[in-house]
């Protein structure tokens, strides 16, 4: 028998964890997907893994944008074809930042926002780590970090 999509509901915390004829699948209750059909079996394995559908659509559209321009400048994926100097994308990530903080919205050169560019290059980054072509040219380490745990003000 086929079912339309209005057949199902996703059970969220502000809802009843079991609602009549719907099975209860032992999941927390903002990963409980329930049925009046039953659970499905991948509803169990779908919810341990990485939950992609959080990341904002806009960030990745916009990303995608500043990729195809990076495409067509470098190539492709280039930071996987070579090892890239994790110096070089924090730079170009802090200069879109300061552009951004200083008024600017949108990078005169490409046409996309500045916000767009530095995800982008941190998503470059977490790739280029996670495949092991990132190398890491950061100065010795410093104080920065616990400069800013101690100077963090806590009578707020």
């Amino acid at each position: 028998m086929a079912h339309s999509t209005d057949d199902f509901s996703i059970v969220r915390g502000d809802l009843p964890a079991v609602h009549e004829g719907w099975t209860d699948s032992g999941l927390p209750d903002d990963l409980r997907v329930a049925t009046e059909y039953g659970e499905n079996p991948k509803d169990r394995i779908g919810v341990t893994k990485p939950t992609l559908h959080l990341v904002p659509a806009a960030a990745m559209i916009r990303m995608a944008k500043v990729f195809e321009l990076g495409a067509a400048k470098y190539g492709p994926y280039n930071w996987r074809d070579n090892a890239v100097k994790e110096t070089v994308y924090l730079s170009a990530a802090l200069r879109h930042i300061m552009s951004r903080l200083d008024g600017e919205d949108t990078d005169p050169e490409s046409g996309q926002s500045h916000l767009a560019h530095v995800a982008a290059c941190m998503s470059i980054l977490i790739d280029a780590a996670a495949t092991g072509n990132l190398v890491d040219d950061r100065p010795t380490k410093g104080v920065a970090a616990q400069l800013i745990r101690d100077l963090q003000v806590t009578n707020v």
